[in-house]
């Protein structure tokens, strides 16, 4: 299960149509209404809308957005047809039934598993318009020439492939790419500056028995631990030197701290729902916890104060993308690459910045948004006007500054990425021994 994900719920904010003014598509419409069926002269792919495609698009619930949809069939007449469940379960149908689906969005850690089966293309990035505008977090594993940590699945390890039908990774950049990304994020931990009265700057604030009973901690496994690495990192217990890949004797330390800190009564909740997140929040039975930048927002839509903290340890950094099934052919595969195309030319990029995700092309989102929204989401800067989300709720307040600052002091502070380690199985089993402790 993924880190933006939870069982059944959302973790994204419900999908409306944005507010902002419609792109113009003026040449794909009249492409449209000339019939063009293959390739247009820039040698980009436009569809007939008379041949009523349907992509079938594997994925979570909480990428498949409604209002995307809708506006992708109203700007090319082609229709999504979203297939969601959960993250493992997308990886799962990659790797056993690569024909029922035309579309894959998944998390760039489970691409260790689907890779070697040769069930996904490289996505050939002469047929992608923005390619040389995707974000260099991804390409290079830096912002804005700094480099970022690495620990854990780093988009740029897996971000390559040797060739368009290979099975292995390339260490440098290539013709294909793996995933084009689609939202990504840094986390870390929230918390309840009213109820907390104090700053709050490092991780170990976590295990901190100052918070006993009013602490909590998110109980997926392959993420729960990284965070909990962070912890007893910043405690100054160990230094790991891959938290995305432990060796036994490192798990076995970070659950061993786990249980400690779980028998003196430190947690309230070990939480795997999104909304049971922001409950435990808006309540105030717990004051510091993992949380998801979207679960913040909706605490402080209730009019309650609540911060996702920045911390002098860093980030935890979570990402996903588009990628193509090797079954793909014909109309089907050049609608595919129409839908990215469309994805990274900006309406699509803002509507997600404006719910405190990531796009993968910056410069076309930033066409998409209101010079107030890009200096606030986005520059750190102050919020000239409120600050809403893409169905209107207030999310902020003239004058307010986002958590975290400007996308390169955020993801400029990444310490570690999602991932799926070696002794996966043998830190489930330990991580259940924490849960039943």
């Amino acid at each position: 299960m993924s880190e933006h994900e939870s069982e059944a719920q959302p973790a994204i904010e419900p999908a409306i149509p944005s507010t902002t003014d419609e792109v113009s598509s003026t040449t794909r419409r009249t492409l449209l209404k000339a019939g063009v069926a293959a390739v247009a002269i820039t040698g980009f792919p436009y569809v007939k809308a008379s041949d009523k495609l349907v992509l079938r698009y594997l994925g979570t619930a909480v990428n498949q957005d409604k209002a995307i949809g809708e506006k992708f069939k109203a700007d090319t007449g082609i229709e999504i047809q979203y297939i969601p469940v959960t993250t493992d379960e997308v990886t799962k149908r990659a790797v056993t039934a690569p024909n029922s689906f035309d579309l894959i969005d998944t998390e760039y850690f489970s691409l260790k598993k689907i890779i070697p089966t040769g069930n996904l293309l490289g996505i050939d990035v002469k047929r992608i318009k923005n390619a040389d505008k995707i974000t260099t977090l991804f390409t290079k594993g830096e912002v804005n020439g700094k480099k970022v940590g690495d620990q854990g699945t780093a988009p740029k390890k897996v971000m390559f492939l040797e060739g368009p039908k290979s099975k292995k990774f390339s260490a440098t950049p290539t013709q294909y790419m793996t995933l084009i990304p689609t939202v990504y994020n840094a986390d870390t931990l929230g918390i309840r500056p009213d109820l907390i009265k104090r700053p709050i700057t490092s991780w170990s604030e976590l295990l901190n028995p100052e918070f006993k009973g009013k602490a909590a901690i998110l109980n997926i496994p392959s993420i729960g631990i990284m965070d909990a690495a962070m912890v007893v990192e910043a405690m100054g217990i160990y230094k790991y030197p891959d938290k995305g890949n432990m060796t036994k004797k490192e798990i076995d330390l970070t659950i061993k701290t786990l249980i400690e800190a779980k028998k003196n009564g430190q947690f309230r909740s070990l939480w795997k729902d999104f909304n049971e997140s922001v409950n435990l929040m808006a309540s105030g039975e717990v004051v510091i916890q993992s949380m998801w930048s979207p679960a913040v927002t909706a605490v402080r839509t209730k009019g309650i104060a609540c911060t996702f903290q920045p911390l002098k340890e860093g980030y935890r950094a979570w990402a996903s993308g588009f990628g193509v099934p090797s079954t793909l052919k014909g109309k089907q595969s050049d609608a595919v690459y129409e839908f990215i195309n469309w994805f990274l030319d900006g309406w699509a990029g803002a509507y997600l910045n404006r719910q405190g995700y990531y796009s993968a092309v910056l410069e076309t989102a930033k066409a998409n948004m209101e010079p107030y929204e890009w200096a606030y989401w986005m520059e750190g800067k102050p919020a000239e006007k409120d600050i809403k989300s893409p169905n209107g709720d207030l999310i902020e307040k003239a004058g307010k500054v986002r958590d975290g600052g400007s996308y390169e002091q955020r993801l400029g502070s990444i310490a570690c990425w999602n991932a799926v380690m070696d002794e996966n199985e043998y830190m489930v089993k330990k991580w259940n021994e924490f849960v039943a402790a």
